[in-house]
């Protein structure tokens, strides 16, 4: 007998819609700064997709 898991994958910081603000706390400081990459841990591509859309949520003005 085979069982077969899903394992629920995080999405990646592309997938994550801008209009969500709570998604993206572990991408930002509390004073509202992108964190580089560094302290996130991924990849150029990733970071710049957390770039864009942090600073398209902020021009929304949905987050800090």
């Amino acid at each position: 007998m085979s069982t077969v898991e899903t394992k629920q994958q995080t999405p990646t910081p592309a997938q994550i819609p801008f209009t969500d603000p709570p998604a993206w706390v572990r991408f930002v400081t509390d004073t509202g700064k992108i964190l580089p990459r560094k302290y996130t841990g991924l990849c150029a591509k990733h970071q710049r997709a957390v770039t864009r859309t942090i600073k398209h949520s902020r021009n929304m003005l949905l987050t800090k």
